[in-house]
């Protein structure tokens, strides 16, 4: 007897294999059989009456970490299919905390959290999260990374001085007690302070770790734009020198005077996996980044973290040279902007001020008191916001990105947090719109990707690349994370001027073989597990 049975679907089993006709059976969490049942052998039976059935998808680059307290079942993602989320990245983790730094790291990822999911901030270490998380109950799967400019936080603030000997070892003590608490390994953000403060022989002291471990490393590098190719190039050289898997997150090449480039990156990873480097990237299928908006600060701004950077923003001197920053043409530095960077970014939350939401940079500077002096009048609004705000930047090339998210080398992501229609805002719409536009753009709309192939870029692929054995396949002995969905009727619907909007043509969602959605309504929203590295 099965505790479930989907009945009558075509089965895409994730490994990119063609569908074939079958039903599911589902016993204690788990898929039990993959065959045509017999009648009277299930619990519950679903009739899919023809519709497509294929692993849970897995986001194997998110944030929903930062907001999972006050928003356990995740709706965002979990709606739209997402059974797996791997959380923790671009170096950003809820843990580990320590005491003299804590409101450091609370500010810092503020802008991430809405004002009515704040939590207690009472935890430490990273095992005493995950357990505060499992307590909590949450919608679907989460696995964690540790972040590399939370571990440096935690042991010297927004220092931008070269780490100690003391400090080093401090680090690496806290990587392996996160590595041994469940981490599947470790992020850096490498635009971000204080991952921007750290130098290539402190990453691979960090890296030398994992390979202990066996656990990978993902990296939002130094550079998506004018030092994109050596930003891979050094990312590939850390995994060959420290011998651990890597990961280049959201792969893209930003700005129109370095779009082409991805051509070439991506044939330096190949090449490097025919040398035995274990390099892949992930993509997401939208031309517009996203990110909180003190990204947009040079480095110097943000030392000592985000109350002093408040402070050099009153400052006429700091002005001075942030202004002169952002003057410098062809710089190379990854956070210099001019006008159309203005004009391209797009405010999406602000909690202080909503009613900049939904605007543009350059239309706030335009109604700005101050308008005749651009920079001035950005930073009098970045003061008003606190710098609490997100945005949105259109910065890539749709072909291109198309090109990166349909590579062999690539699993596709959302890179988003999670989110609901009752927190207002407007959050990047691939926060709702991920996956089922993904597979209908590419796949069924489109002839870019066959459906099966589609299909694996976010189910097998994403779980090898984590090391989930037991997830990402539709096979006996994998836990029942699945999606059974219309290929007629697959469409996302979030928009960035409406974007809280479920998609259409998801029929049902299980997790752990549990039906967390059902006919666009939320079902079990506690079926979720929290997934350590090396448990089972």
């Amino acid at each position: 007897m099965y505790d479930l049975a989907v009945r009558n679907a075509w089965i895409y089993d994730g490994a990119g294999n063609p569908p074939t006709k079958g039903d599911v059976g589902v016993r204690e969490g788990k898929i039990a059989a993959v065959r045509h049942l017999g009648k009277g052998e299930a619990s519950r039976s679903i009739d899919a009456g023809g519709l497509s059935l294929c692993p849970g998808f897995i986001d194997m680059h998110n944030h929903v970490d930062m907001a999972v307290l006050g928003l356990p079942f995740m709706e965002s993602h979990t709606m739209q299919g997402v059974t797996t989320s791997l959380t923790g990245n671009c170096g950003i983790s809820m843990a580990p905390l320590a005491d003299a730094t804590r409101e450091q790291a609370r500010s810092y990822i503020l802008p991430f959290i809405p004002p009515e999911l704040e939590s207690d901030w009472s935890w430490r270490g990273f095992g005493e999260f995950l357990g505060k998380v499992e307590k909590t109950g949450i919608g679907h799967n989460i696995a964690g990374l540790v972040g590399q400019g939370s571990i440096r936080v935690a042991v010297k603030g927004f220092d931008p001085s070269p780490a100690t000997d003391e400090e080093m070892s401090a680090m690496k003590l806290l990587l392996r007690r996160s590595l041994e608490d469940g981490a599947f390994g470790l992020s850096s953000g490498l635009i971000y302070p204080p991952g921007s403060f750290t130098s290539d022989s402190e990453l691979e002291e960090l890296a030398s770790v994992l390979s202990d471990y066996g656990a990978l490393y993902t990296t939002h590098m130094r550079s998506e734009g004018s030092m994109l190719i050596e930003s891979v190039e050094a990312t590939i050289e850390l995994g060959r020198k420290c011998r651990v898997p890597v990961e280049i997150s959201h792969h893209k090449a930003a700005n129109r005077n370095n779009w082409g480039k991805m051509h070439r990156t991506l044939r330096l990873m190949e090449l490097a996996r025919e040398e035995g480097v274990d390099v892949c990237c992930d993509v997401y299928p939208y031309t517009a980044s996203s990110t909180t908006i003190s990204a947009m600060l040079p480095n110097f701004a943000l030392e000592g973290g985000l109350e002093s950077a408040l402070k050099r923003l009153s400052n006429p001197d700091d002005r001075g040279r942030m202004k002169a920053h952002f003057q410098i043409a062809a710089s190379g530095c990854t956070n210099s902007f001019d006008k159309t960077k203005f004009e391209n970014t797009l405010i999406c939350t602000s909690p202080d001020h909503p009613e900049y939401e939904g605007k543009t940079v350059m239309a706030l500077i335009s109604a700005h008191a101050r308008r005749d002096e651009p920079y001035e009048a950005f930073f009098d609004i970045l003061l008003e916001m606190r710098c609490n705000a997100t945005m949105a930047s259109f910065c890539m090339d749709r072909d291109e990105m198309e090109f990166g998210a349909a590579h062999h080398l690539s699993s596709v992501i959302s890179d988003a947090w999670a989110t609901s229609p009752a927190l207002g805002g407007r959050p990047h719409p691939r926060a709702y719109g991920t996956f089922p536009r993904f597979l209908s753009h590419f796949a069924i709309d489109t002839s870019l990707l066959s459906l099966e192939e589609a299909i694996r870029k976010i189910t097998s692929l994403p779980a090898s690349r984590i090391g989930l054995s037991d997830r990402g396949a539709i096979k006996e002995g994998c836990w029942a994370d699945l999606v059974l969905f219309d290929p007629q009727t697959l469409r996302d619907k979030a928009t960035f001027d409406d974007p809280h909007q479920y998609p259409s043509g998801i029929e049902m969602v299980l997790v752990n073989g549990r039906v967390a959605v059902e006919r666009g309504e939320s079902g079990e929203r506690r079926a979720g597990r929290v997934l350590r590295r090396g448990a089972r």
